[in-house]
Formats: C-alpha cells, structure tokens, sequence
C-alpha cells in the first residue's frame, strides 16, 4: 500500500459530516504540499482492518470496537442542541466522533489546530497553514461545550462575501449558531452594496430581491455546517399589518382605519411611531392584533423548516407602549405572554416543533405580574441589557437593587451591570428554562478601544460568568467586519463559550502569535497600551467631556505608534501569507490611531472647533481606507457611531 495513502470514511449521510471529510482532505493536502492524497469513502459500518483510515462518524453509530470513545464523550444535556467529540487520532489514523453532525465538524477543526492551523481571520486570507508530514495530525481529545448557545447574529454594513466566511469560520474558533435578522436580512446588504454614506461612491439601487438570493445562499453555508440557525426577530408587529420590515427608514404611509386601529395609542393618538413600522409598538390588549401576530409566525415558522430558532420581539424602541384603557390593565409584556402561549397553541395544533425566543429587552425587562407561559419548552429566554455599560463585566455577587416601578411609557432603562442583571433575576423567577445573552460588546463599544485588548478582556469574563447569572451561552449582535486591528475579541469570546476554564492570556498569546508570528508578543503589548491610552470609559462618555487625565493619554498615543512603526513596516518587508495582511492592517491602524488620537485630545481640552475639523480630517482618512479595509473594519458604523461624540 501507498504509504501516503490515507482514506477518510465517512459514517454519516449528513451535510456537515460530508462537509468535514472535505475540509479534512483539503487541508491535509495544503499541510502536506500534496504529498499526502485522501479519499473520501462513505462506509455503513466500521471496519477494523481497513488500515490508513480517519472515521468520521455520530456517537449514535459507534461501534463496538470504538466504544471507548463514546464512553470517552462527556454527557449532554441534548445532543440535538450541545455539542461535545472525542478525536483519537495518531499519524492521521483513528477517529472523530461528535454527537451531532455539527460537532464532527468541531472536532476535525479541533484536530487541524492541533496539528498547526489557526484561522486569525475570516476568508481565505485569514488561513495559517503549515507544512507538516501526517505524523503531525494527531491528537486525543474529548470535550464539551461549556454553552448551549454560542452564536454570531448578523449587523452592520455586509457584502455577501463577508457573510459567507463568517459562517464559514465561526465552528474554526468554536460558535456553532448563525442569526439572520428579519426575514431578508435586507438593510444590511443594502447598506453596502449602494455604499451608504461612502462619499467617493455614488449611491447604487440594492433590490430587495437580491437580498433574499443572498440570505438563501447564506441558510445553504449555514445548513452544510450544521449551525443551529436562528431568523427574524423585529417584524413580527409590522409585516402582519402589510408593511415591510426591511429597516428603520422613516418616511410617510397611508393608513387604513383599520390598521390604524391597531397601532399602539401614545398621548391620545395611535400612528406609526416616527413614521418607522418597525419601531412602532401595537395595542396587544386587542385579540384581533394578537391573532394577527401569532398566525404571521406560525405560517412563517411552518413554510420555513430550515429555522432552528424563531425570534418574536416586538418593536424596536422604548417609552411608546399603547396607553389606552385595555392596555393600562396590565404591563407590556403580560401581553407579551399571552401572545406567546397563543403562539404556541397554534404551532401545536400546526404541529410545528420550532422554537422561539422571547426577548428580554427595554420595555420587557419589567416581568410580567399576572401571566406566566404554559409550555415553557416551546420558548427561549433571550436577554437583551442594551443599555449595559462594558467597562465591567457581569456579576452575581452580593445583593442585586430592587426593580423600580414599571412606569408607563416613562422609563428609565438600568446602565450599571448590577441593575441589569436584577431585571435578569425578574424573570427567571417566574421561567426557569432555556436562555441566553444577547449582547452588543462588538456592535458599537470596540470602536471605544482602538487596541481590542479591553472589549477582549471584558468579553473573557462576561463569557466566563454567564453561568453564574443563570443564562446558557451570548449570541453576539455585532458588525461582520470586526477584524481591525486583531480579531481578538471574537476570537477569545468564540473560544471561552466554548470552554470556559480557557486562559485569556493563553488564548491571546497564541492569536497573537499566528497572526504576527515571532513579533506576537510585542504587538500584544503595543495593543494593550494603545487600549489604556485611549481609555475606553471616556469615549463611552463615562467621564466628563473636558478631562485633563484622558487628553493626557491622547497625547501619548502618537509617540507610542511612533515608537513602534519601525517594527511594523520591517515586518511587513519580510511577513508572508496571512501573516503579512496583518502587518498590513496594522500599519493602517497607526495612522488611524494618531488620527483619532489627535481628534480626542483636542475634545478632552475642550477645543470644540478642533476636534470637529480633526474629526471629519479623520473621517476621510477612513472612507478613503475602505478599499483595503473592507473585510476587517466597517466605516459606516464607525462613523455613526464616534460622530455622536463630535455632532
């Protein structure tokens, strides 16, 4: 026999299964420059004679001779949902085990690592390959996830390209759920491919007919990794009424009376909130908006199997609840309630067996105080603290404040993490099942620390904690193009979801060290003093405006990339591959850090003026930048993000 021959033997029919063999095969190709060439083989039943063999195969077929394994496989509490495997491979030779499709995948992700791969980045140009024998490729290993939940939700301004290799790298670094929003994820496909707000290019048509080719590319990428897939969220309290819920565009709409009848009454008038259908909340006391409601879900859930997981949130906004006289009778979401356990009453008479989530979001904090759900099975628990501050992590020491009063459309939303997690403690008082974080640490908040290494770290321990405040896992509402200068904090948030006894400095030092080679350890430091310089809490308006200490630290930030430049571009000379994209993106970095640095000092002096023209100077810089940028960084959210801080 060959002795470069290997044969990789596939034991499963599914898609992510198959789907492993291929990566496999394709990677030991690249890791042994061809000298080794697999076969892909699909086998019924195990056979121990067939030597030169790598088995691909679900727990539920182990046989006999690879029941040490299956026994090796820590227990679960559902292996439709909780992925664990067991790898014992020697020389590429043995087996990969998962108890569900999905996990086989993991594992053989799992097994690549080991022998040197690391993914520093999504897409092709983000791979670090080595060239190794198949001696290399062996490791034994049996694992868990820590988290049921462990998903990346998308947002921002997306091309399909960046959609399509986030999906494809989130099992590489340990997630294994992916959320389109809204059911054609439209707004933000279009947000870039018309180039909104890009000043060097004209505004483009984006139909939404291409949004939906692209979303149904997207469940194809999703489904052949076996990712549990969520859908939708905001709409379900304007497309019933016959509006698209494409985005939070205003403009003028014609109204029935009927459809206005519907409409949440606020100060004696019932209208579209802002003119926005997504953001406007509906009179839940009325049957009729109700019945609405729940059979729009139930037809989409039944017409869409491929949904794993079905989000009903109502609007997106706060303080417009319906104020009139059936509505005053109980709290938003004791409605809430009600309309899922209707909910649920038609799915189980459709025999639809999705599941859905409810949110736990501005308004709906509050608990319900009369209703309670019959078939808490059916429903996830998904909390949403959007007005969280991330300069610390969650916590559950000590006594948790008291929940004010639920004051009609005149709330006050918590901001410590102490106050959130109260409200958190509300509702799982009255629901005890499934749950997770819905959190924004990557959609606005890592623009306030050029360096990542603090969003990093907090991300390290609210993932490290979520079982202490009782929830199950963080799905992560966040731009895609999150890459700028590291993807550190996706990185350390996929890998401590996944096991959360994970070593923050171990998993930085290692990502570091794929992504700038020998030099790791010098870009990890320079980082971490650009994220104390820039002093995060500042930028989240934490601290006053005119701050002597903060402008301080702006100053400080042009020597200190001064000071490493040199490093930079000696390394960009002679770096290779992936390796030399970051040394890339790290010189661009430095001229933005000096850029933001300079526009920050002048606020924190209180030179209004100057930072404003600083500001814009910066502004420029960046969409001029967006070429070379795209993958990793998303200046349209940047933009609109630090120009609340200089407008």
């Amino acid at each position: 026999m060959n002795p470069h021959a290997l044969t990789i033997r596939v034991m499963s029919s599914t898609q992510p299964a198959q789907f492993a063999a291929s990566e496999l095969a394709r990677y030991i190709v690249l890791m042994t420059q061809g000298q080794v060439q697999p076969v892909i083989e699909s086998n019924a039943a195990y056979d121990a004679s067939k030597t030169s063999s790598l088995w691909l195969l679900e727990a539920a077929q182990t046989p006999s001779p690879l029941q040490s394994l299956t026994t090796a496989l820590p227990t679960v509490a559902d292996p439709r949902w909780d992925d664990a495997f067991a790898v014992d491979v020697e020389a590429g030779n043995g087996a990969i085990i998962g108890d569900n499709p999905r996990s086989i995948l993991i594992g053989t992700y799992q097994l690549l690592s080991a022998a040197g791969c690391r993914w520093i980045r999504p897409g092709k140009e983000g791979e670090i390959i080595p060239h190794c024998t198949l001696r290399a490729i062996s490791l034994h290993k049996s694992e868990a996830a820590s988290y049921r939940h462990r998903g990346i939700c998308i947002e921002g301004a997306c091309s399909y390209e960046n959609i399509a290799d986030i999906i494809d790298w989130a099992p590489k670094v340990g997630y294994n759920a992916y959320f389109t929003q809204f059911r054609e994820s439209y707004t933000f496909f279009e947000r870039w491919y018309s180039h909104e707000g890009n000043p060097n290019l004209a505004k483009e048509p984006f139909p939404v007919e291409k949004a939906r080719e692209y979303l149904k590319q997207a469940q194809q990428e999703i489904a052949k990794r076996g990712l549990v897939y969520h859908a939708v969220g905001h709409g379900w309290t304007c497309e019933p009424l016959g509006f698209a819920g494409l985005g939070w565009e205003s403009r003028e709409y014609q109204l029935t009376p009927e459809i206005q009848s519907y409409l949440a009454e606020v100060n004696g008038v019932r209208a579209l909130w802002h003119n926005v259908p997504l953001n406007t909340n509906l009179c839940y006391s009325n049957p009729a908006v109700r019945k609405l409601i729940v059979e729009s879900i139930a037809d989409y859930a039944a017409s869409n199997p491929q949904v794993d997981v079905l989000h009903f949130w109502l609007a997106d906004d706060s303080n417009n609840q319906c104020e009139c006289e059936n509505c005053q009778k109980a709290i938003p979401s004791d409605f809430y309630i009600q309309t899922l356990n209707e909910l649920d009453i038609l799915m189980n008479a459709r025999s639809v067996s999705t599941r859905i989530v409810f949110l736990i979001y501005v308004d709906l904090l509050w608990p319900p105080e009369k209703q309670r759900l019959v078939n808490p099975d059916r429903f996830i628990l998904m909390f949403a603290p959007i007005t969280r501050s991330y300069t610390s992590p969650f916590a559950a020491e000590g006594e948790l404040p008291a929940l004010p009063p639920y004051t009609r459309n005149h709330l006050k939303f918590p901001r410590n993490v102490s106050e959130n997690v109260a409200f958190l403690r509300g509702w799982q008082d009255i629901f005890s099942g499934d749950s997770f974080d819905f959190d924004y640490h990557l959609m606005w908040d890592h623009f306030y620390d050029p360096g990542y290494t603090s969003t990093a770290r907090i991300l390290s321990e609210d993932a490290k904690r979520l079982h202490t405040i009782g929830l199950n896992g963080y799905m992560s509402c966040q731009l895609q193009r999150i890459f700028f200068p590291t993807s550190l904090p996706m990185v350390v948030l996929g890998q401590t979801l996944w096991d959360v006894n994970s070593s923050f400095a171990a998993i930085a030092d290692d990502h570091y060290g794929a992504s700038f080679g020998d030099a790791g350890p010098k870009v990890k430091a320079y980082l971490e003093t650009l994220s104390v310089l820039f002093c995060p809490p500042y930028l989240r308006g934490e601290r006053p405006v005119v701050d002597a200490q903060a402008a301080e630290g702006f100053v400080q930030v042009a020597d200190t990339v001064a000071a490493f430049l040199p490093t930079i571009r000696a390394n960009r000379r002679t770096a290779e591959g992936a390796q030399a994209k970051s040394w890339e993106y790290l010189e661009i970095h430095a001229e933005y850090c000096i850029r933001l640095a300079k526009t920050l000092s002048a606020r924190a002096r209180g030179e209004k003026e100057q930072a404003q023209a600083s500001w814009k100077e910066l502004v420029g810089y960046m969409w001029a930048q967006e070429p070379a940028l795209q993958p990793v960084f998303d200046t349209l959210l940047f933009v609109g993000t630090l120009n609340r801080r200089f407008a």
